[in-house]
């Protein structure tokens, strides 16, 4: 018998956002019985951040478990490592119980910290460097001038970030610095982890999608996403940190610009609705590169039920 057909099975919900994973989650976790739901959202696991993230009320989790959700204060940077340490408990225990661990969410970088034993930061550092790179981010045009250095340097590590996503931007450079590597060079061999991941992953026609994902917008900010960013930086939260964090979440920096009078509502819709869309593009390219993804298309089913019928048709013949 190999090791692999011994490992717990873990089932796994990815895609871009706006495509149905929560509820796509919550419908498998209730026709399987005895299981309970790990969320994979880097955003989701701040407290406070709720509209904006999408984050299902505790009425909308139909008396489902879920874990990691409001596991960090938005004051703090929540790391790939602490992540990975903190789901990997929730997964342990949920097991103990002879559950089933549903992990579902848009983040590649949370999955493949559970799939395999990585070294994470394990390239060196130099604080000091690192320290300089934070007070240039902090400067007017500072993020992008980081962001065109690590394109010339790395222009494959850097097609895979976001100019905003300043705490994987200067890591990047720190490691060429320390190392004279690239990151995107430097190839650790890859250890299987513990688990057996069985992972669906949900996708539409992007014109389609994209559709969706403007009007989810616009109904966040009907449901409050302002007041909810209002209450956030009342407490002192900021979100042009370059840090990471938080300021990484779409469209609470923009939102938080318009509070302070730096940016038009208008403007700011049209940013957030773009970001979002972006965000989605690169999710799919993320996930797409994971040959362990059984794809479900929106296109090849009549309807959302007969999509979510055939997910639980290939679930259960092999989990």
């Amino acid at each position: 018998m190999s090791n692999a057909s011994i490992k717990p099975r873990i089932l796994t919900i990815v895609g871009p956002t706006g495509t149905g994973k929560s509820e796509l989650s919550l419908m498998l976790a209730e026709h399987l019985g005895n299981a309970q739901i790990v969320s994979m959202d880097s955003m989701q696991i701040y407290r406070g951040l709720d509209i904006g993230t999408a984050k299902l009320t505790l009425e909308e989790r139909r008396g489902i478990p879920h874990h990691m959700l409001d596991v960090a204060d938005p004051h703090e940077i929540y790391t790939v490592s602490a992540y990975k340490a903190d789901a990997g408990k929730a997964i342990e225990a949920i097991l103990s119980k002879g559950d089933l661990p549903i992990l579902v969410g848009g983040t590649g970088l949370y999955l493949n910290a559970l799939s395999y034993e990585m070294p994470l930061g394990g390239e060196g550092s130099d604080e000091a460097f690192r320290n300089e790179l934070r007070e240039i981010a902090k400067t007017e045009s500072g993020k992008q001038a980081l962001f065109e250095r690590l394109k010339e340097i790395d222009p494959e590590s850097a097609g895979k970030l976001h100019v905003n996503d300043i705490h994987r931007v200067i890591r990047a450079l720190e490691i060429y610095h320390v190392t004279g590597k690239r990151k995107s060079e430097i190839r650790t061999p890859q250890v299987e982890g513990p688990y057996t991941f069985r992972i669906i992953g949900l996708t539409d026609d992007r014109a389609r999608l994209y559709e969706r994902i403007n009007a989810r917008v616009l109904s966040m900010l009907d449901k409050g996403w302002m007041d909810e960013v209002a209450a956030l930086m009342a407490r002192g939260v900021r979100f042009d940190s370059p840090e990471g964090g938080v300021s990484q979440a779409i469209g609470y920096p923009e939102l938080s610009q318009v509070l302070s009078g730096s940016l038009a509502y208008e403007q700011a819709v049209e940013w957030i609705q773009r970001n979002t869309r972006r965000y989605a593009k690169r999710q799919w390219t993320w996930f797409n590169r994971d040959p362990r993804v059984q794809w479900f298309s929106y296109e090849a089913y009549g309807n959302r039920e007969e999509l979510y019928r055939a997910v639980l048709c290939a679930v259960k013949q092999n989990i």
